[in-house]
């Protein structure tokens, strides 16, 4: 990757993050849906080490995706050439991207973090290498920062875009956000094929081989499902409904496994409900949300009246971008879209994409104003109006919400 390229693509929030976890002993680790930039992050990362005077010599860095990269039969071969690399005075900064494909990765990673001269860094495209060994074996000594592809904002800045962002709107739902696609300069042949071969590669890499799973027909079918039903609550016994009537041979406990295996894949994001009076999360129900609407665009079209649950899908990646916990909240029978909650900061959004109807605007406040707590309350439209307030609930446009500064 050239520099200028680097330039485009600094995603200078994530860098901020490494930055902030730098010699803190703790192992960082940054996840993400595949070709979301975390090795660039790395790479952008390891040039700042440098800059501040880190040399060459206290940085090893293995990607084992990378063909050049020696193949390792256990985790201990890897082990050893690591070790003849660690610098005798001062600390080595150890990088190892996708490193779950390393067998027993996570006893490596643990005997890199037990030296007290090593910071180490890792990547991984699949949620279970924190849910199994690896967080057994680091019992907290790790902090997750947890990487999306492009935002909104950033897109705009890759591409160059000022003036009236309607149009790199409908191109960011079109083409989508993974950070290759700017590059690709609307060429809706390039994208679509570049779309199809991260698909592809999840679907084989992230689901079926890693799960140990062989029917792709059905996972596939699962997928456009979920995909077809962002913003609506889905419960997996509905998904085995609708598929086995449609002629797929399966059932609940069989989708159970692969809709979990497209989040671990990061492919999907998972909100759950949120009772706000009662303060808890709720077991029953949730919403899917996809990773990437560029993916969407590529696999079901161009559907009429769906703009408004696409826009619904942009602001939940957003939100989770800056608070982490996104949830779908449940009021006396109202449904508010999302809540988020960082410690005893919550606020609450609706989401629309127009309100100029009266009915409507009544109906998307509603769900807002009859919560009586002094947390912010925000409605989100793609109405080109002033922002405007009413009885607490602040309207503001979308464009301005998702080009806030960091």
């Amino acid at each position: 990757m050239d520099n200028s390229e680097k330039t485009i693509f600094g995603r200078p929030y994530y860098v901020r993050q490494l930055e902030h976890w730098r010699d803190h002993d703790l192992v960082k680790v940054v996840t993400g849906v595949r070709r979301c930039g975390k090795s660039t992050i790395l790479e952008i990362f390891r040039d700042s080490l440098k800059r501040a005077g880190v040399p060459d010599s206290r940085i090893v860095a293995l990607n084992f995706e990378d063909p050049d990269t020696p193949e390792f039969s256990s985790w201990r071969d890897a082990w050893n050439l690591i070790k003849q690399q660690i610098a005798t005075h001062g600390k080595t900064y150890v990088f190892l991207d996708e490193v779950q494909r390393l067998p027993e990765f996570e006893k490596l990673v643990d005997g890199l973090h037990s030296r007290k001269n090593i910071d180490v860094y890792v990547t991984g495209s699949n949620a279970n290498m924190l849910s199994g060994d690896l967080a057994t074996f680091l019992s907290g000594r790790y902090v997750e920062i947890k990487m999306q592809p492009l935002s909104f904002r950033e897109y705009c800045n890759a591409i160059g875009a000022t003036g009236d962002y309607t149009r790199h709107y409908l191109d960011y739902l079109r083409f989508g956000s993974f950070p290759y696609v700017p590059s690709l300069r609307g060429d809706a042949r390039l994208v679509g094929e570049y779309l199809d071969g991260i698909y592809n590669t999840v679907l084989v890499k992230d689901v079926l081989r890693r799960r140990k799973m062989t029917d792709a027909g059905l996972v596939d079918r699962i997928a456009r499902f979920l995909l077809d039903n962002i913003g609506n609550l889905t419960s997996l016994r509905n998904i085995a409904t609708s598929l086995s009537s449609a002629g797929a041979r399966t059932n609940g406990n069989t989708v159970e496994g692969y809709v979990d295996a497209l989040c671990d894949a990061f492919l999907f994001l998972k909100a759950p409900r949120y009772d706000i009076r009662g303060r808890d999360v709720l077991t029953s129900g949730c919403k899917y949300y996809a990773v990437d609407m560029g993916l969407r665009y590529r696999l079901l079209g161009n559907r009429s009246g769906d703009s408004g649950r696409m826009l619904e899908n942009i602001v939940y990646l957003e939100l989770l971008r800056r608070s982490g916990n996104v949830m779908v909240g449940q009021h006396d029978g109202r449904e508010v879209d999302f809540v988020t909650r960082d410690g005893d900061d919550i606020r609450y959004y609706q989401v629309a994409e127009t309100v100029r109807d009266e009915t409507t605007r009544m109906r998307e406040y509603a769900p807002l104003l009859a919560i009586r707590d002094h947390y912010p309350k925000t409605l989100i439209t793609l109405d080109m109006d002033l922002p405007a307030s009413n009885n607490g609930v602040h309207q503001v446009n979308a464009y301005d919400f998702l080009l806030e500064g960091e």
